[in-house]
């Protein structure tokens, strides 16, 4: 990891003036100014849509500005390139990965920089470097590997290992932390700390407050494609933080929502997994009431909910929807009894990114005689359905034949959630719902789960937000190692009770 050390701590790094960017019909930056300074981490604060990744992709070279002026070093640089940027020490780590899936990580890191000698490839330096340089970053990431076999949060370790293998002066990280475990997300802390030592440089996309509380230095706060105001993060709150994000005063985060708990949808017994993921778990979810899941990453909570809609082998046990057997789910039969789900992963598994919106929300309902007749599409009453619910779920802007891929991480989620009103359903299982989304859009996906509980539906969430799962739920699962490691209701639902259940190996063994 080799960092510049030379450039003066008075002088910004990077200073972008006036910076504007026009897509078709779409003003997505409009005159943004932003500096920052070697050694200093300053935060990109904004909801989606609000113009972040497009500046951040502007910075590393992806594409050009229409208009305003790019300086780097003191230098003015113009018609920048991903390899320009990339000689001249500009690192970006995107939220959407760009590994390639079969190739290794050691392949991967070296991709586009490969080291050679007379033509052939001098592998053993490229394997020894790889090493060295993920030791030195403290991740649990084995080289050899291939991208498709790994889990997302190494995934995301290899793209922080990629962008810092070479010369790095700025280094941009797109919400870094979605993916990995609370001490994974320590291990990145302390790198930033070392790399801010060694005065790089650093731009940080976050939603979560208590990231831009630990780390930031500055906060740009953008809005509508316009730079809002720079702020001090030691001297300004989360609320006017929030406030100047989205225009408006927000007194609560989380709504309250009245549960009524009733029936059991959702009966799992002695549930164990094909790939040992799950073993021997035992949990309901009941109607008029959201059922939360609380673990670290890899503990099983995703693959539960996942195996209930039909995504993961079953081996042994036992689920039963609205006290039926079922047997053998798969996502057809799962939608059939009434069961929906959200992946965390809207660009893998949740959306067809190529196609309309419209599409992507009638996807699922096309067995159904109000939208499909003699295996024709009903095209008209299609339309008419998705833009009512489009709307009814404020879809900015309310163009449903837009492509999937063109939106921000809130419309994906929106799109995704319009699915559960086109057809009847009683059962939601929500894997990570707030992730890679902002303040406003989050308010507006837990208004939508207080509008289904509230209507007697089951909802259940998982979640490694602890906030976010504490305040939602009415019970609280908490899982470790693939097991249930302790069920938590009224009183005892705290966050203390919750990370005494995480990490309850580690105080058995200090014990010990």
């Amino acid at each position: 990891m080799d960092t510049n050390t030379g450039l003066k701590r008075t002088e910004p790094l990077l200073e972008l003036r006036g910076i504007s960017k026009r897509f078709t019909g779409v003003q997505a930056l409009d005159r943004v100014d932003l500096d920052v300074r070697a050694g200093e981490l300053h935060v990109l604060f904004g909801e989606n849509g609000a113009g972040k990744s497009t500046l951040i992709n502007v910075t590393s070279g992806t594409f050009p500005p229409d208009e305003g002026t790019f300086r780097f070093g003191g230098e003015e640089i113009r018609h920048l390139t991903p390899q320009q940027a990339r000689t001249i020490g500009i690192s970006p780590v995107f939220q959407e990965f760009s590994l390639v899936p079969s190739l290794t990580v050691e392949e991967n890191l070296f991709l586009g920089r490969e080291i050679s000698s007379k033509g052939v490839l001098r592998g053993r330096e490229m394997r020894k470097r790889a090493k060295a340089l993920i030791e030195e970053l403290g991740f649990d990431l084995n080289p050899s590997k291939r991208v498709d076999d790994l889990s997302r949060a190494h995934q995301q370790m290899a793209e922080i290992a990629k962008a810092l293998l070479g010369r790095v002066r700025l280094l941009i990280l797109d919400e870094p932390t979605a993916s990995l475990t609370e001490r994974e997300t320590g291990r990145l802390f302390e790198l930033i700390a070392r790399l801010k030592g060694q005065n790089v440089g650093l731009i940080y996309v976050s939603h979560r407050m208590r990231e831009i509380r630990a780390l930031a230095d500055r906060v740009t706060v953008l809005r509508d494609g316009r730079h809002i105001r720079t702020l001090d993060a030691a001297t300004s709150t989360d609320s006017e933080l929030v406030e100047l994000m989205t225009g408006r005063k927000i007194d609560l985060l989380f709504p309250t929502i009245q549960h009524k708990a009733s029936k059991v949808l959702v009966d799992v017994e002695n549930l164990t997994l094909v790939d040992g993921s799950v073993r021997d778990v035992n949990f309901h979810a009941r109607a008029g009431e959201i059922t939360g899941i609380a673990g670290l990453v890899g503990c099983g909570k995703s693959e539960l909910i996942r195996a209930i809609y039909g995504l993961e082998a079953i081996a042994n046990g036992t689920v039963r929807i609205d006290g039926a057997p079922y047997e053998l789910p798969g996502p057809r039969r799962s939608l059939k009894r009434g069961v929906a789900y959200f992946p965390a992963n809207r660009i893998a598994e949740g959306l067809a990114l190529s196609r309309p919106i419209r599409e992507n929300v009638s996807m699922t309902v096309l067995d159904l005689p109000s939208f499909a007749r003699f295996g024709v599409l009903r095209q008209g009453a299609e339309r008419a359905t998705i833009m009512t619910i489009m709307e009814q779920l404020q879809l900015r802007p309310p163009n449903i034949e837009r492509t999937a891929g063109a939106l921000s991480g809130g419309n994906r989620q929106k799109v995704m959630l319009g699915r559960a009103l086109t057809r009847d359903l009683t059962v939601f299982l929500f894997d990570e719902p707030s992730v890679g989304i902002d303040v406003g859009a989050k308010l507006e996906v837990y208004e939508f789960m207080k509008r289904l509980v509230e209507a007697g539906a089951a909802v259940i969430v998982v979640s490694s937000e602890l906030p976010e799962v504490l305040a939602l739920s009415n019970r609280l699962y908490v899982m470790h190692h693939g097991r249930i490691a302790t069920e938590l209701e009224c009183l005892e639902k705290t966050e203390q009770n919750v990370l005494a259940s995480f990490f309850k190996d580690h105080l058995t063994a200090e014990v010990a």
